[in-house]
C-alpha cells in the first residue's frame, strides 16, 4: 500500500506490515518516519538491527545473505537500506524478489532519496509496496511552513505568535531541519512558553537552504523581497549564474506562454506558472523581460560587458515587478 506521511502512525498502530519504503529529500520528514517504523517494530520484537548503506561497489551479496540468512540468536531482525540515490541499479531484482520471499524474523526498511515519477513505478518499488508500505515524503510547501512551525510548536508546549513564526519561515526557507532545531532551542530559552517576534529574531540563526526554482518562483509571483532575498543567498551558496539564468527563463517562457505571446520560444523549456504567478501574467512587459533576459545572457557569458550579478538582479527585480507600480505589475506588496 501508499501511505501519506500523515497516515503513517495510525497504520503502524494497526499492523505491522513485512517492508517499508520511506522515500523523499526532506531529512527531518524522513528520519520522523523511520523512527516511528523503528519503535513500531521493536515493540512487536524486532530487537537486532543490521544497517546497510548503497555506496559505489555496495555488495548485494552480502544483503541477500543478511536477508535470508536466519539469526544466530533467533531474535526478529530490522534489515536497513540506506539508498541515498533512490537507485538501487542492479540490486534492483533483489529487492523485488526479497521483498515477497524474506524470512518472517526479518523486517525491510528501505529509506531512499526522492523518487520520481517513474522510478516510483520501478518493479522493486512496486514489490516493496505490494507487500509493505511506501511512504513517499514530500516538501512542506512554503505557504503551508508558518502553520506546519505553529503546530510544531504546539507540540514543544509553545506558544508561537503568527508574525514570529513567518520570521523563522523567512529564515530557514527550505531547511524544515533547523526550523525544528530552532523552535526546540526556543522552547529552552522560553520561561513562559512564549514566543514573540523580538525574542525569534533575537534567537533564529539565517539557516536557509535555497534552490533556482525558489527563485524563478518568487520572482514569478511578483515577490520582490523573497526573491532578491533568495539571489542572495544562491551567490553566496556559490550557485553558476548560468543556472539561476536557465531558470528564470524557464519561469519567463512559461509566464509568456500562458499570456498567448513570445512565439518561437521552446516552450518544452517552460515552467508551469503557480496560480499566483498566472495571475499577474497579463501585467508582464514579457518582450522587454525577454530581451533583458537576453543581455543578462550574454553578460553572464562573457560575450558584452558587465557584472553577471548585478545583471541577473536586474532580471529578478524586472521579473517580480520591481520597475512597475504595484498595482499595474502583480507585485507583492511588502
Amino acid at each position: 500500500m501508499r501511505l501519506s506521511l500523515a497516515e503513517l502512525p495510525s497504520a503502524l498502530g494497526r499492523d505491522l506490515k513485512r517492508w517499508y519504503l520511506v522515500a523523499g529529500d526532506e531529512p527531518l520528514l524522513i528520519n520522523e518516519a523511520a523512527d516511528a517504523i523503528r519503535a513500531a517494530a521493536r515493540a512487536a520484537g524486532f530487537t537486532e538491527r543490521e544497517v546497510f548503506f548503497v555506496e559505489k561497489g555496495f555488495d548485494w551479496d552480502a544483503l541477500r545473505t543478511a536477508l535470508m540468512s536466519p539469526s544466530l540468536f533467533a531474535e526478529r531482525r530490522i534489515i536497513e537500506l540506506r539508498l541515498p540515490s533512490g537507485k538501487p541499479d542492479k540490486g534492483a531484482p533483489l529487492l523485488a524478489e526479497v521483498a515477497s520471499h524474506a524470512p518472517p524474523d526479518v523486517l525491510g526498511l528501505v529509506i531512499s532519496g526522492k523518487l520520481d515519477r517513474k522510478a516510483s513505478e520501478a518493479a522493486w518499488v512496486r514489490s516493496i509496496e505490494r507487500e509493505g508500505c511506501f511512504v513517499p515524503v514530500w516538501p512542506v510547501e512554503r505557504a503551508a511552513l508558518p502553520a506546519w512551525l505553529m503546530q510544531r510548536a504546539r507540540a514543544l508546549k509553545l506558544k508561537l505568535e503568527p508574525r514570529a513564526a513567518e520570521l523563522i519561515v523567512e529564515r530557514v526557507e527550505g531547511n524544515l531541519l533547523a526550523a525544528q532545531q530552532e523552535l526546540e532551542k526556543l522552547a529552552l530559552l522560553s520561561a513562559d512558553g512564549t514566543i514573540p517576534v523580538e525574542r525569534a529574531l533575537s534567537s533564529v540563526a539565517d539557516s536557509a537552504r535555497y534552490d533556482v526554482f525558489q527563485l524563478a518562483e518568487a520572482a514569478g509571483e511578483g515577490d520582490l523581497a523573497r526573491a532578491l532575498r533568495v539571489l542572495l543567498g544562491l551567490k553566496s551558496e556559490g550557485i553558476e549564474p548560468t543556472l539561476i539564468l536557465w531558470a528564470l527563463v524557464r519561469e519567463l517562457r512559461g509566464l509568456a506562454q500562458a499570456r498567448g505571446g513570445g512565439a518561437g520560444l521552446p516552450w518544452n523549456l517552460a515552467s508551469r506558472p503557480s496560480a499566483r504567478a498566472l495571475a499577474r501574467a497579463a501585467q508582464l512587459p514579457v518582450a522587454a523581460l525577454i530581451a533583458q533576459a537576453a543581455r543578462t545572457d550574454r553578460i553572464v557569458k562573457g560575450i558584452e560587458r558587465g557584472d553577471a550579478w548585478s545583471a541577473l538582479t536586474g532580471l529578478t527585480a524586472a521579473l517580480a515587478g520591481a520597475l512597475q507600480g504595484a498595482g499595474e505589475s502583480g507585485r507583492v506588496a511588502v
